[in-house]
């Protein structure tokens, strides 16, 4: 068996090799954050890289996030190291429920989480981020939006627009909705001095006792603006991280370890990113018709934020 940095040294020599790029989530176990030429949340990650000259991509993250990769950047070759790697919410709404909620409310626009997958994003007309959703919503002047899958995100930004009736999916992040009101209750009485940043895949009652709502890209940029020394972190334990290594000088805690680790994002390790330069496997194949209709509904968004 090939020690860490055996692995690591062959690695960064094939990668330089095959002309590739290795992004890697937020999520991701320490060890493929380290190696990683980018790290951030997935559509970020896929714009960075479509900007590169690189010809391959390997994205450690789940199936989506390769996707939508190979939707910005059809010209590269885009692969991810473990084939299994799905998101659980993403899975959760098919194009027949897209189909379905357009032909039960005809003419109300689809905005789209971008954790889904090509197909759905295809029956869109527009996707969003966690940290853009409130401005998309609000370029419709609509009064009813269909937002699908995740209904946590769909009900926070519902919030800002009292005025509209947002439709929602009732699909949802199994890790972040495990997240109850008495794990942030019991986190703040052992932290009396830590301020709570929930991400918006959180469910309402747990968003009531954030004081901040924010992406993991938002959450990393407000530990290092916020003069706070201690933090109580509401998204999934890869991002402690990511956290810490940026901020030596500050404690991140979180409220429920054990609930909030998704299987899938730890699936990746550094032999599966050494296979994937190799065999460049697994390559996400799309067809063209469905990544230009996907592509269609990210461009639309990224025209309006």
């Amino acid at each position: 068996m090939q020690n860490r940095a055996e692995l690591v040294e062959k690695i960064l020599t094939l990668k330089e090799k095959r002309k590739a790029i290795i992004l890697a989530h937020n999520y991701q176990p320490p060890e493929i954050q380290d190696i990683a030429d980018l790290r951030g949340d997935s559509l970020e990650l896929s714009l960075k890289a479509s900007k590169t000259d690189a010809e391959v991509i390997v994205f450690c993250g789940v199936f989506f996030m390769a996707e939508t990769a190979k939707i910005v950047s059809p010209q590269k070759k885009v692969v991810i190291p473990v084939g299994s790697a799905c998101c659980d919410m993403a899975n959760m709404v098919s194009p027949e429920d897209v189909k379905a909620l357009r032909e039960k409310y005809p003419g109300v626009p689809v905005v789209t989480y971008v954790n889904s997958t090509a197909e759905v994003k295809a029956l869109s007309d527009v996707c969003c981020t966690s940290a853009n959703a409130i401005k998309v919503v609000g370029t419709f002047p609509d009064k009813k939006i269909i937002m699908l899958p995740d209904m946590n995100l769909a009900r926070y930004v519902q919030r800002f627009y009292p005025d509209k009736e947002i439709i929602y999916f009732e699909g949802f992040c199994p890790f972040h909705h495990m997240l109850l009101p008495e794990d942030v209750m019991k986190a703040k009485k052992e932290h009396p001095s830590a301020i709570f940043i929930a991400h918006p895949e959180c469910r309402p009652e747990v968003i009531d006792l954030a004081d901040y709502v924010a992406s993991t890209s938002g959450m990393l940029r407000l530990a290092k603006e916020l003069p706070h020394k201690e933090f109580i972190i509401g998204t999934e334990v890869g991002l402690l991280y990511p956290l810490s290594k940026e901020n030596p000088d500050k404690v991140f805690y979180h409220p429920a370890p054990e609930k909030m680790v998704c299987p899938s994002m730890k699936k990746i390790r550094l032999e599966d990113v050494l296979r994937a330069l190799e065999e460049l496997e697994f390559e996400v194949v799309l067809p063209e018709e469905v990544r230009t209709k996907a592509y269609n509904a990210v461009k639309r968004m990224l025209e309006i934020v």
